[in-house]
């Protein structure tokens, strides 16, 4: 098993830079890298009049939270055949199309690759330990989990990876 590489930061990421160290850690063998990178959005679908959004904060409990991501990484590394994972996410005050997470992993194969990459958004969205704030012209609120990312979760079966039911 290989060490992933996971980080809990306040500052942007490079995209290209990471690209190019899971390459490098990927070697000769690796023959996919799926990436994934998500956005601050600037209203929340969610909350259907839940305003325009001014500012997401995200707040974490050091040590814990990379614990609980490197779980989701070994979960993963479990099911598919990973030469190399990638997890950055940000916390923070953060603004509106500011990037928020990334997900990089490298496999020899593309289907594993993407299946990776997506089972550990999919994880980090419902089991990382975080908790998120947005403030709005509504006023703030806590963010948890929505019922289609527990859903999405829960489609992952226990059989080799493969998921049960594609959610939207």
């Amino acid at each position: 098993m290989f060490e992933p590489i996971i980080k809990i930061q306040s500052e942007d990421f490079d995209f290209a830079e990471h690209y190019s160290m899971i390459r490098a850690l990927g070697g000769e063998a690796a023959g996919a890298i799926a990436g994934f990178v998500g956005l601050v959005r600037d209203y929340n679908a969610q909350a259907g009049d839940g305003g325009e959004v001014a500012t997401l904060t995200l707040e974490h409990y050091p040590g814990m939270t990379e614990s609980s991501i490197e779980a989701i990484v070994t979960e993963a590394q479990a099911r598919w055949p990973l030469l190399a994972t990638t997890v950055v996410h940000r916390v923070g005050r953060l603004q509106p199309t500011d990037q928020i997470v990334m997900v990089l992993a490298a496999s020899a194969h593309r289907d594993a690759a993407f299946a990776a990459a997506e089972f550990i958004m999919d994880f980090l969205k419902t089991q990382a330990i975080f908790w998120k704030k947005e403030a709005s012209d509504k006023g703030d609120r806590w963010i948890e989990s929505t019922d289609a990312d527990r859903q999405r979760a829960v489609g992952w079966s226990d059989d080799g990876g493969d998921r049960v039911s594609s959610q939207p």
